[in-house]
């Protein structure tokens, strides 16, 4: 064999491994059940991974768990190992605090104001300008149901006085704050141990979206729901920034345009969810339907936590700005 031939047949093998993707699969790991009717997240993942196939991408989804917990999950699309993962928003917090704007109590109207934050405001922009040098790209804030409320397992909260004798299950620091603020108490308990938690009087309930005890199967012990309107219920979807920029052009317009068709079939699917609240009746919770006045002094009490959250200097003033107060 010539010097020639061997040479030839060297470049035509370097140019295949250059015009061939380094994953032979995007892989897509789940957080929740695969439920189009329970699961904001799965509507917008599975959204995005049919348009992902439909237009010569192969993507594959993982359920929950099989990819590793949150953090373990954030690593490895952080290294480039994991394309796209469905998480909380304080792992992305831990890249940059930006992102916990999120989390303030009674900061937003509602959903369309945080959209127009992240948009028009350019907060989405920013964010991912302290997450992409390390790794991970936000492609979008996911809803996963309506804003979060009070669940509790015995007392039914109509007023914040009502918190007083409560013992509430947090996720965070952030989470016990809020409650100190509210004149309560929190335990921090992970999501594994809560039912244990709330049937031995560990905890006597946790803010979540209302859709939670229905897709966790926590209406045995949950007997109560305030519909409290805290905070819009999000997590994000991330990218592995490595994986997104490896893109070709073409394929990087299909990601893209995948990512926006699955916005709106999340954002479609929020829009039904005020049904939820008759389904928890349905299942036995009883659902306190808040008024004005006892908002207002949820809001009120709330606002020294603004300033306890970790975000960066400037961070509040930043998210303030982007929604027009």
């Amino acid at each position: 064999m010539s010097f020639a031939t061997i040479l030839k047949g060297a470049t035509a093998a370097f140019a295949l491994a250059v015009a061939t993707p380094a994953w032979a699969e995007v892989k897509i790991a789940l957080d929740t059940p695969p439920s189009m009717e329970a699961s904001g997240t799965y509507v917008w993942a599975h959204t995005f991974a049919e348009y992902l196939n439909a237009n010569g991408i192969e993507a594959v989804e993982y359920e929950r768990g099989a990819l590793g917990d949150e953090a373990e999950r954030l690593d490895q699309v952080s290294q480039g190992l994991l394309e796209v993962s469905m998480s909380d928003v304080k792992q992305a917090g831990a890249l940059d605090g930006t992102v916990f704007g999120l989390f303030l109590p009674y900061f937003f109207a509602d959903s369309a104001e945080v959209d127009k934050a992240l948009t028009k405001g350019g907060m989405l922009d920013r964010i991912n300008a302290g997450t992409t040098p390390k790794g991970v790209r936000v492609a979008n804030v996911v809803y996963v149901g309506g804003p979060a409320g009070i669940f509790t397992t015995n007392t039914p909260v109509n007023k914040i006085a009502d918190m007083a004798d409560l013992r509430m299950r947090a996720l965070d620091e952030a989470q016990i704050a809020i409650f100190k603020a509210w004149g309560s108490q929190g335990t921090i308990v992970s999501w594994g141990e809560v039912p244990n938690a709330m049937q031995t009087g560990v905890a006597d309930g946790y803010l979540n979206p209302p859709f939670v005890p229905l897709l966790f199967g926590h209406t045995g012990f949950i007997k109560h729901f305030t519909d409290a309107a805290i905070v819009p219920s999000s997590r994000i979807a991330i990218f592995s920034e490595d994986w997104y920029q490896g893109l070709s052009d073409a394929d990087r317009k299909i990601v893209d345009d995948g990512a926006a068709a699955a916005n709106k079939a999340n954002r479609d699917w929020l829009a039904g969810q005020d049904a939820v609240l008759s389904k928890l009746e349905e299942a036995g919770v009883a659902v306190v339907r808040m008024d004005d006045a006892a908002r207002a002094e949820f809001r009120e009490a709330s606002k020294p936590v603004w300033a306890a959250l970790p975000l960066p200097e400037g961070g509040l003033d930043a998210w303030t700005t982007a929604i027009g107060k």
